[in-house]
């Protein structure tokens, strides 16, 4: 088994033309979320799809040497969320 084996996918680079996400800062706005999927922690950046009381939104964790940053994307249906998601890995939203 090879080391690629355990990475989840890479979002591809942004493109000319994406849409930007309003991110902002983390909440406890449930008691239990579920992530539906989620891209590789090897890279600083990292994203998750989650879902939670009915509604969907995409959680960013940025990791640098001055700590972890978490933000969430605005929670919408969970069908506007699927396609920010698929936009998010195609590179055209950040």
């Amino acid at each position: 088994m090879s080391t690629a084996d355990f990475h989840s996918a890479h979002p591809e680079p942004a493109k000319n033309g994406l849409t930007k996400i309003s991110w902002s800062a983390s909440t406890d706005r449930a008691v239990s979320i579920r992530v539906r999927s989620h891209t590789c922690g090897c890279v600083p950046t990292s994203y998750e799809l989650c879902e939670a009381a009915g509604l969907a939104f995409i959680r960013r964790t940025v990791r640098s040497s001055t700590g972890t940053h978490v933000s969430e994307s605005p929670w919408m249906r969970r069908a506007a969320a699927d396609k920010l998601w698929t936009a998010l890995l195609e590179g055209w939203a950040r």
